[in-house]
Order: structure tokens, then sequence, then C-alpha cells
């Protein structure tokens, strides 16, 4: 199994995000955003989290006019699996590659802390290792993780079963930090091959860290 790793000036997690997968087993590499070309025996494509470009407009829509986006947009038509985390989320969604949008949290801080999620849809790879309504405990961190979708496009969702996880309490009852629409923390694309989420799973891989709860749901792009 071979996991590339996207790097943009201001990622902060390719690293954390390495780490995670070489723990469970897969061979990693780092892509520096100039390249202009995807590894041939890539399985998995991360966008790693952090602040691209220093989310100086907004966060990541600098990132999507990287040379290395052309290649991601081609790899994803292929039929790729691609995995964006907290500002990989909002690379994706920028590229076109996921539906809607991350704003400005509705509190306009920046925040960071475990936050519980509920699991809405595991019939794909990435949650199949989990069920249905099982609450997960995973790091957030962000300051624009607010994500909005038209009325229309929340159906589309809903429709297709693309929510994956929304945001919670221990119990599993809607608990929004962000505003994010219908407590969303988690998205799909039509075809359950490009997916992207605000918390952080791989900053929750052993226990000492808080929580361990990470593993299970990188678990399923391994075994796929």
């Amino acid at each position: 199994m071979k996991v590339s790793i996207l790097q943009f000036p201001g990622t902060n997690c390719e690293y954390d995000t390495q780490h995670a997968f070489e723990e469970l087993g897969a061979a990693t590499e780092i892509i520096w955003h100039k390249s202009e070309s995807i590894p041939s025996d890539t399985n998995l494509l991360v966008v790693a989290g952090g602040f691209s470009y220093g989310d100086y407009l907004r966060s990541g829509a600098i990132a999507r006019f990287s040379p290395i986006m052309k290649a991601v947009e081609v790899y994803a038509k292929n039929g790729g699996k691609i995995l964006g985390i907290c500002n990989g989320f909002q690379v994706l969604t920028e590229a076109g590659l996921l539906p809607g949008a991350l704003k400005r949290n509705n509190s306009l801080h920046f925040l960071s802390k475990l936050h519980h999620l509920k699991v809405i849809n595991n019939d794909n790879i990435f949650l199949e290792k989990l069920n249905n309504n099982d609450v997960v405990n995973i790091p957030i961190a962000h300051h624009d993780g607010n994500y909005f979708i038209d009325a229309a496009g929340l159906k589309e969702l809903e429709d297709n079963n693309q929510i994956l996880l929304k945001y919670t309490d221990a119990n599993g009852e809607i608990k929004n930090p962000n505003g994010s629409v219908e407590s969303i923390a988690g998205v799909c694309n039509k075809e359950k091959t490009v997916f992207g989420l605000m918390p952080h799973p791989e900053r929750a891989m052993e226990s000492i860290l808080g929580s361990h709860d990470g593993v299970k749901m990188l678990q399923g792009f391994l075994e796929a």
C-alpha cells in the first residue's frame, strides 16, 4: 500500500499523516506542490492539513492553483482514492472535487480540541471499519471549518449517502462547534472515491494523545 501526501507552503500535518499511515503498515511519500505528477504506484493520495499559503485568501483557494493540482484532478477523474483532512478538505472543495465550501467558524475563533463525531454513512472504504451511529472522539483544529452547502446540494448529499460524519457530543446528540450546515463534519463525492473531513484522524492514533479512534478511520483505506 502506497500513500502519497501533498505538501504546500504552510502545510503542517504532513508528517503526522505520514506517521499515522506508516504505523498502519503503509509506505509513504511526501509530494511537494510544485511537482506536476503523482507517483504511479499511489494507492491513496492525502491532502494534509495546515494553512496552505498562510490561508491569506480563502482557505485552500491559492493551493487549488498549485502545479500539482492538475495531476490531482486527473487522478480523481481516473477513480483514484483521495482523502482531504482539514485544510486538505478546503483545498478539495475549492478545486471542485468535493461539494460545498468551508467558511469562517460562527464564533470567529480558532477551535482546537477533541470533539465527538457520529458515523452517518459507512458504505465506503474510509469508514467501513466503523458502524453507522458509532461515535468517535477526534481532534479538531480550524478557523474556517464551517461547512456550507445550499438546500439543493444538501438534498443531493443526503440522497446519495455522501454525508459521512456529523459533530455530536459523547452520546451522539448534535453538538455543532462551528456552525456547519446540519452539523456536517465530513463528506465524499458521489463515486465515494474522494473524501474530506475537518477533524484530524491522524492526530488520534494513540491513546497517549487522548484518543486512538483515528485508527479504524484510516484502516479502511489500507485494506480496500
